[in-house]
């Protein structure tokens, strides 16, 4: 926490942002904490003092990249057809999860992309499953937008200004950031190594079809 603080507002913008756009566009963001890295950035920046600016600025920056990165990962998807990689026995990235995601989108349709965004895992596929089924790009881009501004403000102004709250029991306070921080770099480290866990194992095509 020290460190954050004396690195400031610029450091927790760099680390949100690079994070919100890998696990919006890529496969590895199957393994991040990103929505415990928007809530504890929200904390954090309220206990640098920072001014509100600061929060609604990264809350508008943020749900950009991630709008931005959803759209990489449509075109990765559209790009790569109809089918996916997933992996033999791996337990993210699998064929069972990918048919998960895909009908999950195929039973919501426009309202699949914007839920997505509260799922975490179904946050990464959504975009690749939907460029490769083709679904219409005004409609998936008005869907993940909408998605992304729901998504990204709540948890970085719930953590800003839930510190607030927090702030009248110092030791409360202390508490929640500590196990905050301490849980997103956990979940940090135990991602990639899972990540790399995964990439080890034999590929499997799975076909991907969404109505």
């Amino acid at each position: 926490m020290g460190w954050l603080a004396d690195n400031g507002p610029l450091m927790v913008w760099l680390i949100v942002l690079s994070f919100v756009f890998l696990e919006c566009a890529f496969i590895v963001g199957l393994f991040l904490p990103g929505d415990s890295l928007l809530f504890t950035a929200g904390l954090v920046l309220a206990q640098q003092g920072t001014h509100d600016a600061q929060a609604w600025g990264l809350s508008i920056a943020a749900t950009i990249i991630a709008v931005v990165g959803n759209q990489l990962g449509y075109h990765i998807g559209r790009k790569t057809g109809s089918s996916l990689t997933g992996r033999l026995g791996g337990k993210m990235l699998s064929p069972e999860r990918l048919a998960k995601a895909r009908d999950f989108l195929d039973r919501r349709g426009f309202w699949a992309i914007v839920l997505a965004r509260w799922i975490p895992w179904i946050r990464t596929l959504a975009p690749l499953i939907a460029g490769a089924a083709a679904m219409d790009s005004r409609r998936y881009m008005a869907a993940t937008a909408t998605g992304a501004v729901l998504w990204v403000p709540t948890l970085v102004l719930l953590g800003f200004y839930g510190a607030g709250v927090l702030e009248r029991f110092p030791w409360l306070m202390t508490t929640v950031m500590a196990i905050g921080i301490g849980f997103f770099v956990l979940g940090t480290i135990w991602g990639i190594w899972r990540y790399r866990q995964e990439m080890r194992k034999p590929a499997e095509l799975v076909v991907i079809t969404v109505k």
